[in-house]
């Protein structure tokens, strides 16, 4: 999905929305084709005009976070694996790149065709009912898991990473005037979301307050997209609740044994013992935190569930509250109550 914002870009995160079904549709049936529509760099092209090497030559060197993907850094498609496929665990990302050469995406969809079971996480899709057409079809047999997380803790982990993060950010803020209006009237929403000095008088906002206005604007409409995820699911019909379950970050790591098995059951999949202790092992680790916010490791989740205590001003807090108290009210996420720290 990164390749398609990054191509579209500035295109606005719900008008996006669309092309997003359309390859997970195209994904979920293995045809990985799709990616190169989006691997030519930004810009006019000649639609007649040969496809530029970008395109013409995508590899799974630069698909699906390559370095870390079992199905990529494992037999058959990388022989000298030093890991089997078989093993539950992290794959080692350098030894990964030292070992397994690039393949072709025809050889990739070979082997995708080969799994009963294809997972997709993503993190840019705005809107359940975007799915609706692939849940409804019968060919795919389409199972749904929403991930949810206090939008504290949330903003909290967005601003470590927020120079990486503002394209999307902006992406997202731009979809504001297009959702429907909620809470309170968008100019008291805009006060509170706005850093000093974006508001005009004083001296201009340093470049941090700016990145923090675009990601506390981007988590407003994030926030708002719940919402409107969350009421559709309370009057979906029988069939869209079979196909669609929420989990909430909190539940995860605190229970994760329990809460695995109830995904697992929810798709119709058994429970390996193996992938029970892996995931245990992956919330239980030493520290909690880490400056690499996209780096895949062992941490004490239970910990970082309320680091944002410790890392966001009373503003901070008091801003994200403002912005997403309705979904944190069907969430079952206490509001601070205005304590000081």
């Amino acid at each position: 999905m990164w390749h398609l914002w990054q191509a579209l870009y500035p295109g606005d995160a719900l008008s996006l929305q669309g092309a997003l079904r359309d390859m997970l549709r195209a994904l979920f049936r293995c045809d990985f084709s799709v990616l190169r529509l989006y691997a030519a760099p930004p810009g006019p092209r000649d639609p007649l005009a040969p496809a530029p090497p970008a395109a013409a030559n995508l590899t799974t060197a630069s698909i699906f976070g390559w370095r870390t993907n079992k199905v990529i850094c494992s037999s058959p498609l990388c022989p000298d694996a030093p890991r089997s496929r078989e093993e539950i665990g992290l794959v080692d990302g350098a030894a990964c790149e030292e070992t397994c050469p690039p393949r072709t995406l025809r050889e990739l969809e070979a082997e995708c065709r080969k799994y009963p079971v294809v997972v997709i996480k993503d993190v840019r899709l705005l809107e359940l009912g975007a799915l609706l057409p692939l849940l409804r079809d019968p060919g795919l047999n389409l199972r749904v898991v929403q991930l949810f997380r206090d939008p504290r803790a949330v903003h909290n982990s967005r601003l470590k990473a927020r120079q990486a993060l503002l394209r999307e950010s902006i992406q997202v803020l731009r979809s504001r005037h297009r959702a429907e209006p909620r809470g309170p009237p968008r100019h008291q929403q805009q006060q509170l979301l706005l850093p000093p000095g974006l508001l005009g008088g004083g001296r201009a906002p340093q470049p941090q307050h700016r990145a923090e206005f675009f990601l506390g604007g981007a988590l407003e409409v994030i926030c708002q997209a719940w919402l409107r995820d969350l009421l559709l699911a309370r009057r979906a019909p029988a069939w869209l609740r079979r196909r669609y379950t929420q989990l909430r970050y909190e539940d995860l790591v605190r229970e994760p044994r329990a809460e695995l098995r109830r995904l697992l059951r929810f798709a119709g999949l058994p429970v390996p013992p193996a992938l029970e202790t892996f995931v245990l092992n992956m919330t239980r680790g030493a520290a909690y935190s880490s400056d690499r916010p996209f780096l895949i490791s062992a941490r004490d989740a239970r910990e970082a569930i309320h680091a944002w205590r410790e890392r966001l001003s009373r503003q901070q807090v008091r801003q994200v509250e403002a912005a997403c108290g309705e979904a944190m009210s069907l969430l079952a996420y206490p509001l601070s109550g205005g304590d000081d720290r």
